[in-house]
């Protein structure tokens, strides 16, 4: 394997003989990595260099590493060295205000060593550096800008990694519905500067070890752009570090979870939705101040993994900051099953005081089953869900039960009621209608929806399109207006746009009709 990257830098060329390239390319490739990764960052920051230009040396580098690899595990130590330079060149940029002119000559003269290289040794592209007074006096070869990861002439491939299998197979395809929604409707509408937005999906059945396959498919074999729409608290645990690793957009995941909302947030991760601690800290406002039930008798019900802890942990937050530190009352079911008896059992023998409400962290079906099973037994109970429960599936479960089982269900949404008539919701429910006709408003869809409309309005803005310049698109929204009818924002230390949460409860008819919360 011939390492064909022999170059120079800060003004001086920087000569790797040939016979260490040779011997052993994967150590000359680190050490290039190490001296070209900060130009490129540091250039990536200035707004009056072209990001094509950096895009163009990302590429080319990128190319000599999969040539260097002996292997996929090697190849991705590389890329995350790589990675890791340019993150630095970035942060030598935030923390003393390098000079963009000095970014700009650093850039230009690596520019003009591998064009003099390509054109002085065709059949190896990148071989020694000429002398700097040399290639001063050469001129730059004007190459044409390579398309961003995932980008087309005609298209911008998205992908999203959701369950179609498994437990959460209804919520994963009403939020795949959403999105396609507002991609077809931006597509009619002449797409983003002329590209069509196309949606790829693939299918982890919510089960976490089958995550990282399908981010790998979509991201090296589709040739996706970013994410947009994961779903999963353990999925996206295990999602998120692949995307940062890839410098990949990973837009608006259908998780209200700490896993997918660091502080300071990471660069690549935008949620749109409220958290579960905030949707928790409305359910117990709720429960307490307006249905006035004591902290002793609302139990919570959750999903033994990451997604329930985080529900759960919530709640006991809410309580602390009403001035209630004893621990909550906790029942669990494994995760991705319906085996809800232990925590039915024991519901039930809780009698002195007995539970008024129960907090469900759940999945559809198995909170449909808890209340099947508990609903005559504790008679009167309050089943408080949050969003992630998937309103549109909970509810059909329920109605199948019979009238009774809606009686008392109540679901916080990161969304309006989608029987409203907000300008947003009616746009949705139009454009709904028009590409997917005889699919009911949903809660999930509608999310799916506004998360692609803000991501479209994005695109719309960040020229040229690349993944550095669209971060900053996004993290310099403000008060962007879908007609919501509340406030959305980015910025660069506030990666959520909404802590809107809004109430719902079921009625007789299994229909979701608004509910004050305050």
């Amino acid at each position: 394997m011939t390492v064909r990257w022999s170059v120079l830098l800060l003004g001086t060329c920087f000569v790797v003989p040939m016979g260490s390239a040779l011997a052993a390319p994967a150590d000359v490739v680190r050490d290039l990595a190490s001296r070209v990764g900060p130009i490129v960052g540091q250039a990536s920051t200035c707004q009056n260099i072209a990001q094509g230009r950096v895009q163009t040396i990302v590429d080319q580098f990128g190319e000599v590493i999969r040539q260097a690899s002996s292997s996929n595990g090697e190849r991705d130590l590389l890329v995350r060295s790589f990675n890791g330079y340019i993150a630095d060149g970035r942060s030598r940029v935030a923390a003393s205000q390098v000079n963009c002119q000095m970014a700009e000559q650093q850039l230009a003269e690596l520019e003009r060593s591998l064009s003099q290289q390509q054109s002085a040794a065709p059949v190896i592209p990148f071989t020694l550096a000429p002398s700097t007074a040399a290639a001063s006096t050469q001129p730059t070869a004007k190459l044409p800008p390579p398309l961003p990861h995932g980008v087309s002439d005609t298209e911008i491939r998205f992908g999203t990694v959701i369950p179609f299998s498994g437990v959460r197979k209804e919520p994963a395809r009403q939020m795949k519905l959403g999105i396609e929604t507002a991609f077809n409707r931006a597509n009619d509408a002449g797409g983003i500067n002329g590209r069509k937005l196309r949606l790829i999906a693939a299918d982890d059945a919510y089960d976490p070890s089958r995550t990282l396959a399908a981010m790998t498919q979509l991201y090296e074999k589709d040739q996706v752009f970013g994410f947009i729409g994961n779903m999963g608290t353990a999925n996206n645990a295990v999602a998120i570090p692949y995307a940062l690793e890839r410098r990949a957009l990973f837009f608006a995941p259908y998780s209200g979870s700490a896993v997918v909302r660091h502080d300071p947030p990471d660069r690549y991760v935008f949620n749109y939705r409220a958290s579960y601690a905030e949707e928790t800290a409305a359910i117990v406002h709720y429960l307490m101040k307006v249905r006035r039930i004591p902290a002793k008798q609302i139990a919570v019900f959750a999903q033994n993994d990451a997604y329930g802890d985080d529900g759960a942990n919530g709640v006991a937050k809410a309580f602390r900051s009403l001035g209630i530190n004893d621990p909550i009352i906790r029942y669990g079911f494994p995760r991705g099953t319906l085996e809800v008896d232990e925590a039915v059992s024991k519901l039930k023998a809780q009698t002195k005081p007995p539970i008024k409400a129960v907090i469900m962290i759940a999945t559809d079906r198995a909170a449909a089953k808890f209340i099947e099973k508990t609903h005559d037994a504790v008679p009167g109970l309050i089943y408080a869900n949050i969003s992630a429960v998937g309103s549109s599936s909970l509810a059909a479960e329920l109605t199948l039960l019979g009238p009774k089982y809606t009686d008392g269900v109540i679901v916080t949404q990161g969304v309006p009621s989608v029987a409203g008539y907000s300008s947003l919701v009616l746009d949705y429910k139009t454009a709904l209608a028009k590409y997917f006709p005889g699919e009911a408003p949903d809660y999930t869809s509608l999310e799916g929806f506004i998360s692609a409309s803000i991501l479209i309005q994005a695109l719309k803005q960040t020229t040229p399109l690349e993944t550095e310049r669209l971060v900053d698109t996004l993290e310099a929204m403000r008060s962007i207006d879908l007609g919501l009818g509340s406030a959305l924002s980015f910025g660069r230390a506030e990666h959520q746009a909404s802590h809107k949460i809004w109430g719902t409860a079921l009625d007789e008819t299994g229909t979701y009709q608004a509910i004050e919360l305050e």
